[in-house]
């Protein structure tokens, strides 16, 4: 393991800068795209529950992964022993991808001096004893504010991630990504029911910035705000219902119900809901949905994509037309379009494949107290917890945090247990009204594909949706 306090320099300590671009080259010959993909990663996370430290994890890995394409295969190996002895063996592995070669080397990425955020360590921006500190005032101040307040989980996490990219002409890149957050969880008792509510945020800067008390303390205030709402809360309806969704993190239902199936991979496979309608209508008029991974600071965000090529602002859905899919390298060349920067992965063991940035939907003109009044009947949703949908049909469901029962444009009683059952296809057609107040999440997305996590962001304005099932316990 090098040593964290100098920057990751693998060619200056580990390799051979020529020996390992020959090794690479050899790897590739015959083959359509390949890179070498060096990284070094340290986390560490504090969990403070009731007032005690329970948990205190600092964790550091670094390693290469090899990568060899050639039409839809993909050779792939990595190791967390960084020396050419381990090159050589990952390169044996991934030539087998080659086959018979016949392949040529796709064009390079344009290089880029990007840079959407500091190279700050939020690990060590922060004095220990400050981040225990202010983890113990949260607790304090959360059980000062409401006596109510019976439990207090927070938590503070930070990494570092540090890549460099070595493709085949010669082109090194390198990038130092931080991520900071933190999450607050409080319940609530009275009369002897319990409830919880949670709140956090954070982005690529550093830690030191969340652990000020002008930062973290609307967090607590908002976390009792949502426990003291679901302790008044009652039975959720079921029914079919027009719903009402609130702006900022309910975009996270536009992540899952749409996203994925706008990625390449799930489209050259044919395997999207939203597969072979390129330039047709598939949502309401006025509908725009974007992929933008070029937002300073953000947690989705990248200055670069993990296979070299800079980050993009995509749209995917203008005015309610399909425009464009996420693509990264692989897929946008068998489907004969550009990469748009959306090639990501988890980690130097894991091979790249098309994933979300930043998605949201662009505000409309509605005014959002307006689009409340006209609710006749129906639901409005406010937070969202988990959800999950099958790509293939676009079909979701998500439970609410937060969500409430309207009548004539009234806004009335919270509502527990809600569940919102549709699908993505059908969902963006049934848009009646976008509300001008669009706002991104405040920086607390992970988003899962195929075994790999990675950061992600999403947004939206207040939204109505016509005709979605929620499921509920009360009918």
């Amino acid at each position: 393991m090098s040593n964290a306090s100098t920057p990751f320099r693998p060619f200056e300590t580990n390799f051979d800068l020529n020996q390992a671009l020959n090794t690479l080259k050899d790897t590739v010959y015959g083959a359509d795209d390949g890179e070498m993909f060096l990284e070094r990663q340290r986390s560490e996370a504090l969990l403070l529950d009731d007032g005690r430290i329970k948990t205190a994890n600092y964790n550091a890995s670094e390693g290469f992964g090899l990568r060899a394409v050639n039409g839809e295969t993909v050779g792939y190996a990595h190791s967390t022993e960084m020396t050419q002895s381990a090159l050589n063996r990952a390169a044996e592995t991934a030539k087998l991808a080659i086959g018979s070669g016949g392949g040529k080397l796709a064009d390079p990425p344009i290089p880029t001096n990007q840079r959407l955020y500091s190279d700050i360590d939020p690990i060590s921006d922060t004095e220990f004893s400050l981040k225990i500190e202010t983890l113990k005032e949260i607790d304090s101040f959360a059980r000062e504010l409401n006596n109510k307040v019976v439990q207090v989980s927070a938590s503070l996490v930070a990494s570092l991630q540090e890549v460099e990219i070595l493709r085949p002409e010669g082109t090194l890149v390198r990038d130092v990504r931080p991520m900071a957050r933190i999450n607050i969880s409080i319940t609530v008792e009275h009369n002897g029911r319990r409830e919880s509510g949670s709140s956090g945020g954070g982005g690529r800067h550093g830690l030191v910035q969340l652990t000020r008390p002008e930062n973290w303390k609307p967090n607590v205030i908002e976390a009792i705000r949502i426990a003291m709402v679901n302790l008044n809360a009652i039975p959720a309806p079921a029914g079919q219902f027009d719903v009402v969704l609130g702006p900022g993190w309910p975009g996270i239902l536009l992540h899952e119900a749409i996203g994925h199936g706008l990625e390449g991979d799930f489209n050259r496979k044919k395997t999207s809901a939203f597969s072979g309608l390129m330039g047709q209508r598939i949502a309401a008029k006025g509908v725009t949905v974007l992929d933008d991974g070029t937002i300073p600071d953000r947690r989705g965000s990248i200055s670069f994509d993990d296979e070299g090529t800079q980050s993009q602002k995509n749209t995917l859905i203008e005015d309610g037309v399909l425009v464009g899919y996420m693509q990264d390298r692989q897929n946008s060349r068998l489907m004969g379009v550009k990469p748009t920067g959306n090639g990501r992965r988890e980690s130097y063991a894991h091979a790249p494949m098309p994933r979300m940035t930043n998605t949201y939907m662009l505000g409309g003109d509605n005014n959002p107290k307006d689009i409340l009044s006209n609710l006749k009947d129906g639901i409005y949703a406010v937070g969202f917890g988990g959800g999950q949908v099958d790509i293939t049909n676009g079909k979701f469901v998500f439970s609410c945090t937060e969500a409430y029962r309207v009548k004539n444009g009234v806004v009335g009683a919270p509502l527990k247990g809600a569940t919102l059952i549709g699908d993505g296809a059908t969902a963006l057609k049934h848009i009646h009204a976008i509300g001008n107040d669009m706002a991104l999440d405040p920086g607390m997305g992970n988003c899962g594909k195929a075994g790999q996590w990675v950061p992600v962001g999403v947004g939206q304005p207040t939204l109505m949706i016509g005709g979605l099932t929620i499921g509920g316990s009360k009918i």
